[in-house]
């Protein structure tokens, strides 16, 4: 019987085959899917921010980019899955408010977008698909018994990655 495991902003989960990996609300948050589709093991992180050294307080490492994606690869590898059989799907990273002088701090969505490569590349971890950006909120879902990654909007309709 299969499970719909919930994650959480500034949160990730891990599991395997036939479970689903759920987080809603994704804004200027980045929803970050890794899955090794030999073992059906997959991970969701929802970061809220980019990177942990410039924030006051980073005491929940999976808020983070440069923080979370480590953590939940290595516990997709403890689980059993080879590294490198993994790839990432990446969704979020919305422009949710409109700002008169944006200035590149104010462009949170786009600053995690930026952060969720860097820190895939680092891990040498491929991304495969995206969908970010724009100014509209997503609900993401990752089915670990195929690797899809979908992708709800409310007036944008569905779609699978």
């Amino acid at each position: 019987m299969s499970e719909l495991i919930k994650v959480g902003m500034a949160d990730y989960k891990v599991g395997r085959n036939p479970n689903s990996l759920i987080s809603y609300g994704l804004g200027s948050c980045v929803g970050i899917a890794m899955y090794d589709p030999v073992t059906k093991i997959g991970g969701l992180a929802h970061i809220m921010l980019p990177d942990s050294t410039q924030a006051r307080s980073n005491e929940n490492p999976a808020k983070f980019a440069d923080t979370a994606l480590p953590l939940m690869l290595d516990e997709m590898i403890k689980l059993g899955a080879a590294k490198s059989r993994i790839t990432a799907k990446i969704a979020g990273g919305a422009q949710m408010f409109t700002f008169a002088n944006a200035t590149d701090i104010m462009k949170v969505g786009e600053r995690n977008t930026g952060a969720v490569k860097s820190a895939l590349k680092k891990l040498d971890v491929r991304i495969t698909a995206e969908d970010t950006g724009g100014n509209y909120g997503r609900t993401v879902e990752l089915k670990l018994d195929t690797g899809i990654y979908r992708i709800k909007t409310i007036d944008k309709g569905e779609k699978e990655l």
